[in-house]
């Protein structure tokens, strides 16, 4: 099994719990609906690694994650949702389940993960490509925020201890190319950076 590092421990998640749409104006840029309650998909152990990939048609998507221990946020780290973009317009448009162009192996790119600070409510992440700023999104702005995605998703699904969470990604997504620089970064109330992984397409 794939497995992301909690302070150099490895941890086997059994599952990426995802939720989509979750900033306004990220919704607005692909012309989504906004969403009443959270959406959420899942990725599995096989979309998990710490590296890019890289193909035709990639697109990022930047995003805060959680791991989780007893049914609870225990870490925080640095995602990558992945996405085959013209694959996933393709699928919709036919009114077909989108897996392929989401859940694909490989197409959940974490940083290591880090202890929990006690605030949810102020993290703010930062994706730099080339130098350049391309995304930066804070919690404040999700329209569910952590715990209600939470809850939202225990209704539906046993969370094992390893899981991550994927909490939406802010506007911002784009295609990648290959030989991009990567530079992700995780801030807690605004100042203190507490996570960082650099990646190259």
């Amino acid at each position: 099994m794939n497995y992301v590092k909690l302070q150099n421990k490895k941890v086997f998640p059994s599952k990426v719990i995802c939720i989509g749409r979750n900033y306004v104006e990220h919704v607005h840029e692909l012309d989504n609906e906004v969403p009443d309650e959270p959406v959420i998909f899942i990725k599995p152990n096989s979309a998990i690694t710490n590296k890019i990939n890289w193909c035709e048609d990639l697109h990022y998507e930047g995003e805060l994650c959680f791991l989780m221990e007893k049914g609870q946020f225990v870490a925080v780290g640095f995602g990558i949702d992945l996405t085959k973009r013209e694959l996933q317009s393709k699928l919709k448009s036919k009114g077909l389940p989108w897996e392929r162009a989401k859940a694909f192996n490989a197409s959940a790119v974490f940083s290591e993960f880090v202890k929990l600070p006690r605030d949810l409510s102020q993290f703010e992440i930062t994706l730099h490509i080339n130098d350049i700023l391309k995304q930066q999104g804070h919690s404040e702005l999700m329209i569910f925020k952590p715990e209600v995605c939470l809850a939202s998703i225990k209704r539906d699904f046993q969370i094992e201890d390893g899981d991550i969470i994927m909490t939406g990604t802010p506007k911002g997504v784009g295609a990648l190319s290959q030989g991009d620089k990567l530079n992700c970064s995780v801030y807690y109330k605004r100042k203190k950076l507490i996570n960082q992984i650099w990646l190259v397409a």
